[in-house]
């Protein structure tokens, strides 16, 4: 299994941009694709983003296609999450996952992910 530990959320205003990292240790001799959800109070958990295992494939929710990007290194094991133009109903603790059945894929589903960071907390507010 691998193990992910997210870092880089905050408290930032509309309009600024912020940078989400997820390093990823354990099993990382493995393939697998990365994405990032995240859920806001009183709401489900939502699909943000997610990157093939080689990074030639990436899909994004509608919410947040050009203005997140999601790229990965896979020397230092770690993907991010560039978030741009952020706005209020961007407030949500964000999660990565890992994918080790769907490496070479995109998925978009949380069941499709065997592996969860513990999450970071981003608030976009005025």
């Amino acid at each position: 299994q691998v193990q992910l530990v997210e870092s880089g959320g905050g408290l930032v205003q509309p309009g600024d941009s912020l940078r989400l990292s997820c390093a990823a240790s354990g099993r990382t001799y493995s393939s697998y694709a990365m994405g990032w959800f995240r859920q806001a109070p009183g709401k489900e958990r939502e699909f943000v983003a997610t990157i093939s295992w080689r990074g030639g494939s990436r899909y994004f929710a509608d919410s947040v296609k050009g203005r997140f990007t999601i790229s990965r290194d896979n020397i230092k094991n770690t993907v991010y999450l560039q978030m741009n133009s952020l706005k209020p109903e961007d407030t949500a603790v964000y999660y990565c996952a890992a994918s080790t059945t769907m490496s070479w894929g995109t998925p978009s589903k949380s069941d499709e992910y065997d592996s969860w960071g513990q999450g970071t907390q981003v608030t976009v507010s005025s």
